[in-house]
């Protein structure tokens, strides 16, 4: 078995993702006062490498402790689309499905960009491009993806979510008008409405922006973000992946490592209460014990 890391190395110029604030690092104590060092980190969870909960982007499911490790570890594929790539890119599921390995029903997908050579520390180092101008699918990427029944995926890019179809074209109009004249019209035009039943509520519910966080998390599909590390050594292929965030109840996402586990039997069984997010009584009153984390 060989282990390949998907993820970055964070410090204190981990960026966060734009409107937040990066991570803070400092000294508690140190070895001449105190006779042993201790250290803080003030940060977001959306810092660096980092899964996403469904409570990030939808009502009363999906915390960081309700998902079991079988959910977050399992078979999947890597798939390289870079070839395809531009500024603003549309990921489609066609590039997808052509690329030279399977993706199986109930799959993790990794998708790879290209786009984690513009993050920092990086030779190409260039933010403004990596969290404002890079790829994403649109709704029928959304809706392959539920088909296909994917667990989670992960992209080399600041959101699961297309740039351009987050708030980053309200915070950035100077970018977004640049989109505008490439693609030949607006945003709303470009992307659309997208519809969907509130799970709790039954509200009808249109939005126009974070498809991939909204109707997605409500649906059980989660994504990780700002995947990485030595991605490039697993294009195009299958292999256990894992996503490692903290076990802790009630934290909407969570920076964490992301791995694959190449020369494994694709055989995966959480065993024990731990490994399956069985938290007692809470996890009956969120729904969890039947139909796993998503509510599938």
């Amino acid at each position: 078995m060989k282990i390949v890391d998907l993820s970055h190395l964070m410090n204190v110029h981990t960026p966060g993702w734009v409107g937040y604030a990066g991570n803070k690092m400092y000294y508690a104590q140190n070895l001449q006062t105190k006779q042993i060092v201790a250290q803080r980190i003030d940060t977001a969870l959306h810092v660096g490498t980092h899964i996403d909960g469904a409570m990030h982007g939808t009502d009363g499911m999906g915390d960081m402790a309700s998902y079991p490790l079988d959910f977050l570890v399992g078979p999947g594929a890597v798939v390289d689309v870079s070839q395809h790539m531009d500024d603003w890119a549309v990921i489609t599921p066609e590039m997808i499905e052509s690329a030279p390995v399977e993706v199986r029903e109930g799959d993790i997908l990794i998708l790879h960009t290209g786009w984690h050579r513009y993050w920092e520390g990086k030779p190409q180092q260039d933010l403004v491009r990596y969290f404002c101008m890079h790829p994403g699918g649109k709704i029928e990427l959304l809706e392959w993806m539920l088909a296909k029944k994917i667990k989670w995926f992960g992209v080399d890019c600041g959101s699961g979510d297309h740039a351009m179809n987050t708030s980053i074209r309200h915070m950035r109009p100077d970018l977004a008008k640049r989109f505008e004249q490439k693609v030949g019209m607006t945003c709303d035009q470009f992307f659309g409405d997208y519809s969907y039943t509130h799970k709790r509520s039954g509200r009808a519910v249109t939005e126009e922006i974070f498809p991939f966080h909204a109707y997605a998390f409500q649906e059980g599909l989660i994504h990780a973000e700002n995947v990485g590390g030595d991605i490039e050594l697993m294009l195009n292929k299958r292999s256990i992946i894992g996503a490692f965030p903290w076990r802790y109840d009630g934290l909407e996402a969570c920076p964490c490592r992301i791995v694959c586990f190449d020369g494994m039997d694709e055989a995966v069984e959480a065993v024990g209460d731990a490994a399956k997010a069985v938290l007692g009584p809470r996890s009956i009153a969120a729904g969890l014990m039947s139909g796993g984390p998503d509510g599938r």
